[in-house]
């Protein structure tokens, strides 16, 4: 997390923590009281809070358990903490979230996969045409990074030709309706009988990240991409939407093939700047946008008036969501060229450079004040 957040240039630190369960076998009662009971144990070993630790969303949570985890905090902290709000992130909005941030992992992915299939020297190097538009994905998992990541990418043009679940997996060479597939598998549990693909497997799912394409988005568990299959993989790019997606065996296997894998700690760091976003909401005690947005349409419509245009009054000032996805565009573009421009200068693997760079970055930051000789 550290590394990750370096790479975007955000000031967050961190590591990972949770509580090791399937959250599929729990109804929702029994998940509140465990959520509720870790937040307490957090709490009492001052592990928690937004000048402590500031949680955020992973694996087997939503906006719910996230709320449960502020709702506890601010139960025990919140008369002697101004800013309890900020414990946490990824909280229903009425409850101090932030908009966007549900699909924030998945746009950011979107966003990195839109930038390095725009540079030359990337398209180049993995022999694509560039741009997203006609360019044929594989994703595996289906949740809130697979699904925004799908969303995105096809409303720019790309096909998802094939979607990976854990129970079930489908193809279509002309390209998934995404939406049409989301609400299938959300009600059903299962692409079982969804009508929109021409194909659909319910065993050894994971042989279907083995099918050709141009570009792959595990966005699923870990080690989804190892030694036992990685030479079988047929993509050009890989573009990790999940932590951990690529074993160092697998690196090394698409490193000989030619294969690019655009790493974690770069593509998925969309989810944890659209928590700074939300943290600096619960400091500030305002929305983003809420104290600039009639100055600034009142601004734009005076502006058009002295140039002579009339019907004016409908021109409306940045929502929340608009500043959001403003801000995660800048921050993940901007950390995507200078990411890939740092892996070609130096001629190392895209994975070695994040890295490099991620370390150099915590290092100066500790040589600037003097800890390190």
């Amino acid at each position: 997390m550290t590394f990750k957040l370096a790479l975007a240039d955000v000031p967050f630190g961190g590591a990972k923590g949770g509580v090791k369960i399937n959250h599929r076998n729990y109804s929702q009662a029994e998940l509140e009281r465990v959520t509720r009971k870790y937040t307490m144990e957090l709490i009492k070993k001052g592990f928690i809070g937004a000048a402590v630790d500031c949680l955020g969303p992973d694996m087997g949570t939503n906006e719910q358990t996230m709320t449960w985890i502020k709702d506890t905090y601010m139960h025990v902290k919140g008369e002697q903490d101004i800013n309890a709000e900020g414990c946490c992130t990824g909280k229903f909005i009425q409850q101090g979230g932030i908009s966007g941030r549900a699909e924030s992992t998945g746009l950011g992915v979107y966003y990195a996969v839109r930038e390095l299939l725009g540079f030359k020297s990337f398209t180049e190097k993995v022999g694509l045409t560039p741009g997203i538009k006609d360019k044929t994905f594989i994703v595996q998992g289906f949740g809130a990074v697979g699904y925004w990541a799908s969303h995105f990418i096809k409303k720019d043009g790309g096909k998802i030709t094939t979607i990976i679940e854990y129970n079930s997996a489908i193809h279509h060479p002309d390209g998934i309706d995404v939406e049409a597939a989301k609400a299938f598998f959300t009600k059903n549990g299962t692409f079982k009988g969804f009508d929109g693909a021409k194909e659909c497997i319910t065993e050894n799912v994971l042989s279907w990240l083995e099918r050709k394409a141009d570009c792959l988005i595990p966005a699923a568990t870990e080690k989804s991409l190892h030694m036992k299959n990685a030479d079988k993989i047929q993509v050009k790019a890989i573009f990790e939407g999940a932590n951990g997606p690529t074993t160092y065996a697998a690196e090394q296997i698409f490193q000989k093939k030619g294969i690019v894998a655009a790493p974690d700690m770069l593509v998925n760091g969309g989810g944890v700047t659209c928590s700074y976003f939300e943290w600096l909401k619960n400091l500030d005690h305002v929305a983003p946008g809420k104290m600039t947005k009639k100055y600034e349409e009142r601004s734009q419509q005076k502006l058009l008036e002295v140039m002579g245009f009339d019907n004016v009054s409908n021109l409306k000032g940045a929502e929340e969501l608009d500043i959001v996805y403003s801000g995660l565009e800048e921050i993940m573009c901007q950390a995507v060229k200078e990411n890939w421009e740092y892996a070609v200068k130096k001629n190392l693997s895209f994975r070695d450079a994040c890295f490099v760079n991620a370390i150099n970055k915590v290092y100066r930051s500790y040589k600037e004040t003097g800890i390190m000789i």
